[in-house]
């Protein structure tokens, strides 16, 4: 495709609705009272106090909060002085080994960092260490020797598209409808890559240890595929080819291996079956191209963070006001996620071992059901999410959950009420329903009930329910070779689409993530060539999205805060057991 058009549609549609914003907006009604903090939602939380003496000598009270005690991450610090308003720190420990912080009765001057049998202090407030690192405008600040890190508020990296729409969505009159008619002409099919295929006299082969390939009709099994856009170097049968359907080494990072496939190869009886829930691929969507990435889970583990502005944890305007409890700022009862703090970057203790990055799901303000079963329970279904243990956003029950367990397991599961894994979790993001589930009556991955229902499945689109878009999703395949999380980025595709594709690759369970432009389907891999880290992405035109600095990239995620949640993917420490 041709960046540049693209780019001058970007450009006008800014005006446009920049234009349309200044125009002005009704004044918004005044916000209810928030009854609860994102703190009281945590009910396994473990709080001390104790009487503290600060660097002047003033008196006062320090509390500490544990909020996640069985990972010991991320910790809440209050300090309380008279006459003056009460301070929050939200303090991350550094190490990725086990440790603590105490409130200790005989160290009054701050805290204790305990780790196996050793016990250091940590002079924060007597030393005035802490009150010179939240002066600092950046989104981790060491404490304690590197031992500790202050999580400071910055303005996440937004592009001034997003800003705009963000804009535009919040407070003018109409906005949504403004947003789905651009969707509809200038960024539909903007992304679109055709398949482009040939024959070959002898099969394309491909990785041994990679993921279990695709089923794919007859015609399709000894093709080569060009490899288009890819950004990420691969070990191919021949120059920017592939076999189809096949898993190929990514070139500079063991354990990640690449495939790329078109709609219409797959297997003919996957196509032609679950046909009530599964629509026919449409004339585009056929050969357009996917690009796919796996990920060995024997080799890596998985982490969620959230951006410095989404998703939200207020109302989102989908649900009827019939759900929505207007006493509440928000279904949690909360309106922000204060006194913590999203960075939307990774930690500085898991950035030497980070190896890929990928955007995570939808706004708030899609992120919840306006038709069908699932808008008239729960508020709305609102999706939920977990980072660190820590409860931001409730997890509903009938979504479909990307979820890592405490001990590094990574599932994906439609949430259930109740579920016992809750107290579990370290890591948990749910967007929408299920594209593939398992079923358990058959012991095999059927397409998701609702795949071709547009509005009770909350697929996005336009609000006439045009589907069909760039989109990326996120799959687990279980094979002979070993457990994988598969990432697709479908250059046009409807839901539909991206569930034959999913089936046809053996997916147990397949999820929508993001969709509608390469800053909400990117993803970038971070190999380490002659003790330099590189920047590859998935699709070359994601680069676009990165930031620059004398020459060098800055990685969104990585290197630079941004305002989007995501996912990204560490290299395991021996001690580490596969999942």
């Amino acid at each position: 495709m041709d960046h540049r058009n693209v780019g001058i549609g970007v450009s006008s549609l800014v005006g446009l609705l920049a234009g349309l914003l200044a125009l002005g907006s009704p004044a918004p009604a005044s916000a209810a009272d928030v009854p609860d903090s994102v703190v009281e939602l945590q009910q396994y939380r473990q709080t001390a106090s104790q009487p503290i003496t600060a660097r002047d000598g003033r008196e006062g009270v320090a509390s500490l909060t544990d909020l996640n005690p069985r990972v010991g991450v991320w910790y809440l610090l209050e300090l309380r002085f008279a006459d003056r308003p009460v301070e929050h720190y939200h303090l991350e420990t550094a190490s990725t080994k086990p440790h603590s912080l105490i409130l200790d009765p005989g160290f009054r001057d701050g805290l204790l960092i305990a780790e196996d049998a050793e016990r250091r202090r940590c002079p924060l407030w007597a030393a005035d260490e802490l009150a010179r690192a939240a002066r600092a405008n950046l989104p981790y600040v060491s404490l304690c020797e590197g031992r500790l890190f202050l999580r400071n508020p910055v303005r996440g990296r937004q592009t001034r598209l997003e800003a705009v729409v963000d804009l535009v969505r919040d407070h003018l009159w109409g906005g949504e409808g403004l947003i789905d008619l651009a969707k509809d002409t200038v960024f539909k099919d903007a992304e679109l890559e055709r398949a482009r295929t040939s024959s070959t006299d002898t099969p394309a082969t491909a990785s041994a240890e990679g993921p279990r390939p695709a089923d794919l009709q007859p015609p399709f099994e000894n093709r080569l595929i060009d490899s288009g856009n890819l950004g990420i170097a691969v070990d191919g049968p021949r120059p920017g080819q592939l076999g189809i359907g096949q898993w190929y080494r990514a070139r500079d990072i063991d354990g990640v291996h690449l495939s790329l496939i078109e709609p219409q190869a797959v297997a003919a009886g996957i196509l032609s079956g679950f046909r009530d829930r599964v629509a026919g691929l449409d004339e585009v969507e056929r050969s357009a191209l996917v690009y796919l990435v796996a990920f060995d889970l024997e080799r890596f583990s998985l982490g969620f963070s959230m951006g410095t502005q989404h998703p939200r944890v207020d109302w989102s305007a989908r649900p009827p006001a019939s759900v929505r409890d207007a006493a509440l700022p928000g279904p949690d009862g909360i309106a922000d996620l204060k006194p913590l703090v999203m960075t939307g970057m990774v930690s500085p203790r898991d950035t030497a071992s980070t190896v890929a990055t990928f955007t995570g799901g939808f706004k708030r303000y899609h992120g919840a059901f306006r038709y069908g079963d699932l808008a008239t329970r729960n508020h709305g279904s609102h999706y939920g999410f977990i980072e660190e243990e820590v409860v931001l956003s409730a997890l509903q029950p009938g979504l479909a959950t990307l979820a890592v367990s405490i001990d590094g397991r990574v599932r994906m599961q439609t949430w259930r009420d109740a579920d016992p894994l809750l107290g579990r979790l370290r890591y948990a993001r749910q967007n929408g329903v299920p594209l593939v589930e398992w079923d358990e009556t058959g012991k095999r991955p059927v397409p998701g009930a609702l795949v071709n229902r547009w509005g009770p499945g909350n697929w996005s689109g336009s609000a006439e329910g045009a589907l069909r878009t760039v989109r990326a999703g996120a799959c687990l395949q279980q094979s002979a070779q070993g457990r994988f999380l598969l990432y697709g980025y479908f250059s046009s595709a409807t839901p539909s689409a991206m569930t034959r594709v999913f089936q046809a690759y053996g997916c147990e369970y397949a999820m929508l993530l993001d969709m509608n432009a390469l800053i909400h389907t990117y993803l970038a891999v971070y190999p380490r060539i002659s003790g330099r880290v590189q920047v590859q992405h998935l699709v070359r035109g994601m680069a676009e999205v990165d930031q620059t600095l004398n020459g060098e990239v800055i990685p969104r995620f990585l290197g630079v805060p941004d305002n989007r949640d995501f996912f990204f993917l560490t290299r395991r420490q021996p001690t580490e057991g596969g999942q």
